[in-house]
């Protein structure tokens, strides 16, 4: 299935709490759960205002109903064409 990273603008992100954020990681895990086996969550990045969220999941579509049913922002979807890590200079 193909890799999505999805930008979500959230103002002061950076300053949610470890309670903040597991509330947002179980809401997050309660609706994959209940969409199924098409869209999993690999990990997010939590900067000043942004939170940077990897997906693995069939469409595009099933990453905006997650976080239509989450309530969450996505601003922008863009689809992982290629990974590249220091050990592709090798």
């Amino acid at each position: 299935m193909p890799k999505f990273l999805i930008e979500r603008e959230i103002p002061d992100a950076g300053k949610l709490t470890e309670r903040d954020l597991k509330a947002i990681s179980q809401k997050s895990c309660r609706v994959l759960r209940d969409i199924g086996p098409e869209v999993q969550w690999v990990q997010s990045y939590v900067t000043d205002d942004k939170l940077y969220c990897v997906y693995i999941a069939a469409s595009e579509e099933v990453v905006r109903e997650h976080a239509r049913q989450g309530g969450f922002p996505a601003n922008r979807i863009s689809r992982i064409s290629s990974i590249i890590d220091p050990t592709t200079a090798e």
